[in-house]
């Protein structure tokens, strides 16, 4: 997945450092839906889709598993975290700061995680 997303960005005029944390953003929510919201069953699996519009790039993450608010998310303080030496909880905060907007959409046919991103030169 993080070549897919390496590779479908780096054919577009797009910063090394832009496409490291896009790809980071997209990588950490898809680990998330596979680990928590799939629980990691090998039958189902995440869809993803890029696309471009003349202000930025969209990733479209679709899966079949049980949804969850990022949008909502109550975000730890880093300072707890730290305290009580928790690895957990930073992922949706840096995807949270990296992307520009989140959608979210969930039906009775599946949950899309949409991930927008803007880039000044498309």
């Amino acid at each position: 997945m993080r070549k897919f997303v390496t590779e479908v960005l780096n054919e577009h005029e797009i910063s090394e450092i832009e496409i490291n944390m896009m790809v980071l953003a997209v990588d950490e929510v898809c680990a998330n839906v596979i680990i928590h919201g799939l629980q990691s069953n090998p039958l189902e699996s995440v869809r993803l889709d890029i696309s471009f519009d003349q202000k930025g790039v969209w990733f479209d993450i679709v899966d079949k598993g049980d949804g969850f608010d990022i949008i909502n998310y109550n975000e730890p303080k880093i300072e707890d975290l730290i305290k009580k030496k928790n690895k957990g909880g930073i992922g949706i905060m840096l995807v949270r700061k990296i992307m520009d907007e989140i959608q979210i959409k969930s039906t009775k046919e599946g949950n899309t995680l949409r991930l927008f991103k803007k880039i000044d030169h498309i």
